[in-house]
């Protein structure tokens, strides 16, 4: 464990973290608004992510949830429903984000999470089959050594080493020890089985392969080979059996040139010889063969896949009468349900074993019982069509316990809530499937199975096995199961009448189908499960340089999102403070406008700002000359014309004067009059 001093500040809503050990809490700032915060935290490659809920106060309107990043995909940690204080929760990479909204106006719940990376590690390699692993460390770095047990050989890499990556792995996948011929001596009863199918390849498991098998059988014992499973591609695979103890000896079956016989082979002495080849073959190589020893007084023991037998002699002498029956589930084809050991010079029996299969469909009225593919528990056939209709007692209801669920992701197996395929539909499962279980609502069901008739490689798929039961009607709906990408939330304990499930998917998906069902009257569900469709997505708009904007990366840009920018002091918006993810009919979703730019204040004014800034103060200015000018036409010319036309009177100059003027010194008082 890494031990780093702790950082505690104030997180806001959106924070990017990468330090090694740090504490995520909810925004403290008073909001009046509803709020969606991202909180990624990403540490050094090779290590995970430690968190443990130091407190979680949330409301019904608040969702909180813990996603680990850098995998395969999303993985869904924890959400409000699963956290308590004092809880641990660790990712598996280095990435993890934390989403919070709360469609509250105000009072929003708090949260605090605290942190630290811990060294991840590589998952201890599996001990293979006919061999065994040492490993050196399951860190970064250490290696797996792989090694076989006498009689096997190494199918891939014999040495691993431990990648370290965002998800640490191993560098190669563990190898395949296979097991291809041998030489079995003092042969009593066993199988020769064909080498399991690679796991990394839907190619046959036989490319370039060749076997040989010696069956060595006591002195004056013969040997029966029955032939329990064969699947060979006729170009490329071959199978020989001789009556020897080598390549040389005489063929008893060839399969480029005989049919499998339905009886087996008799070896003509107390050996016998196979040869297998196979070289890229088409479909995957499948063989089965069960070989028994014998002396020459006795019939070799009688063998019946899913079945039984009784005889009259376990020694199986001349004379002994031996009959089959088929285990429940099971139906013996057309032919003798009991044969006779005949000939004293060559002992056999008169007729071949009885095979039971299980058949594609049928009608069931028992109480209760099994249901099986076709050929259970050999794989089915492609292009299969298969019903099968279960009648109970008009006051029970049909359980079906789903045990086994192995089939391709292109077969379909249907379950109809009803007496045929137009029944209310309960559930339809491809692939596999843990065990699980399936109620009806009333006392018939019919179940249907279809297998792709283009699918070679349905022959890999084991079916399913289904056992039904009658049961007593109970007062709950039936089980749902789980959704991909999602979860959903009870308001019961109890699927009861009138309770309801609440639907919801991980981020980057969306619910397709009713996102809340609800247990009716009849105990049915109001509608199917939802399904969670990833939604498409806007590209990544950009950051703003010089601001900030309010959803994460990590959060996506889901059809609907709103991205709202901001610009740090001293600078301001130009363009939209805001756009939004809108989806088209075709194509991927597109942003409704171009994001923003944040410019300095100082240079903000635009081409239009600045012939405003010029022209308007030169409007003022004449603006106020023409208002002055007015103002005085208006208040100074009347003043004028008066001073002008007013009639004055001077007083008789009295004072002596120097001037030699006549009318001064004759002392002329009269008064002019001036006008203009």
């Amino acid at each position: 464990m890494i031990h780093m001093p702790v950082f505690i500040f104030t997180v806001q809503c959106n924070a990017s973290l990468s330090a090694m050990e740090d504490v995520v809490e909810s925004p403290d700032h008073a909001s009046s608004s509803p709020l969606e915060c991202t909180y990624s935290i990403t540490v050094y490659p090779g290590y995970g992510v430690e968190i443990k809920v130091r407190k979680a106060n949330l409301s019904k309107e608040e969702s909180l949830m813990i996603m680990g990043r850098g995998g395969s995909g999303p993985e869904l940690l924890a959400n409000e429903t699963l956290m308590k204080e004092g809880q641990v929760i660790r990712s598996t990479t280095n990435q993890v984000y934390i989403h919070y909204r709360s469609l509250r106006q105000s009072n929003h719940g708090t949260f605090s999470l605290h942190y630290q990376a811990f060294l991840l590690s590589c998952p201890f390699p599996m001990s293979p089959e006919g061999g065994g692993v040492t490993v050196t460390d399951i860190h970064p770095g250490g290696q797996a050594h792989f090694h076989c047990d006498r009689g096997f050989q190494i199918r891939g890499h014999e040495v691993a080493t431990c990648v370290n990556t965002t998800q640490p792995h191993w560098s190669t996948p563990g190898p395949q020890l296979v097991s291809c011929g041998g030489w079995i001596r003092n042969a009593t009863v066993g199988r020769i089985l064909s080498p399991p199918p690679s796991p990394s390849s839907n190619q046959s498991n036989g490319n370039n392969l060749t076997c040989h098998w010696l069956i060595e059988a006591k002195e004056g014992h013969k040997l029966h080979l029955h032939f329990e499973r064969i699947a060979l591609d006729e170009d490329n695979d071959k199978l020989i059996v001789r009556s020897g103890n080598s390549s040389v000896s005489a063929p008893l079956f060839d399969s480029d040139l005989d049919d499998v016989p339905e009886r087996g082979l008799l070896s003509e002495s107390s050996t016998l010889y196979l040869e297998l080849t196979a070289d890229s073959s088409a479909i995957p190589l499948l063989l089965a063969l069960r070989y028994e020893a014998f002396d020459d007084e006795h019939c070799w023991e009688p063998f019946m896949p899913n079945g039984n037998f009784t005889s009259s002699d376990i020694s199986y002498q001349l004379g002994t009468i031996v009959t089959f029956s088929c285990s429940p589930g099971f139906i013996m084809d057309p032919g003798s349900g009991t044969i006779e050991c005949v000939d004293p010079n060559n002992p056999h029996w008169n007729d071949s074993e009885p095979v039971c299969k299980a058949l594609c469909g049928g009608e069931l009225s028992d109480p209760s019982g099994p249901i099986l593919s076709p050929d259970w528990p050999q794989s089915y056939s492609k292009g299969l069509d298969c019903v099968w209709q279960i009648h109970g007692n008009e006051e029970k209801h049909i359980e079906l316990d789903i045990r086994t669920l192995n089939i391709s992701q292109n077969d379909v197996l249907t379950v109809f809530d009803g007496r045929d395929v137009m029944s209310r539909v309960i559930g339809q499962y491809q692939g596999s499937k843990e065990r699980f279980q399936v109620v009806s609502t009333g006392s018939e069901v019919t179940i249907q199975f279809q297998s792709d008739p283009e699918d070679a490689a349905s022959v890999l798929n084991r079916g399913f096995f289904i056992q039904y039961r009658e049961v007593e009607p109970n007062d709950t709906c039936p089980t749902l199961p789980e959704i991909e990408f999602g979860w959903s939330s009870s308001s019961h304990s109890f699927p009861v009448r009138g309770s309801v499930l609440t639907y919801q998917c991980q981020p980057g998906y969306d619910i397709s189908g009713s996102d809340i069902i609800t247990c009716q009257w009849d105990l049915s569900w109001s509608s199917s499960p939802p399904t969670c469709v990833k939604v498409p997505q806007c590209l990544d708009p950009g950051e703003v340089v010089n601001g900030a904007r309010s959803v994460r990366p990590e959060a996506g840009f889901v059809v609907g999102t709103v991205v709202r920018f901001s610009c740090n002091q001293g600078y301001q918006l130009e363009g939209p403070s805001q756009i939004s993810c809108h989806g088209r009919d075709t194509g991927t979703p597109k942003w409704s406008d171009r994001s923003p730019k944040c410019v300095c204040k100082a240079h903000f004014l635009s081409n239009e700002n600045i012939a405003l800034a010029i022209i308007l103060p030169i409007i003022l200015v004449i603006l106020l000359i023409g208002g002055i000018y007015i103002i005085c036409r208006l208040e100074w010319k009347p003043r004028f014309w008066k001073s002008l036309s007013h009639t004055h009177s001077y007083s008789p100059i009295t004072v002596e004067s120097d001037f030699n003027n006549p009318l001064y010194e004759a002392g002329d008082t009269r008064e002019y009059e001036v006008s203009i």
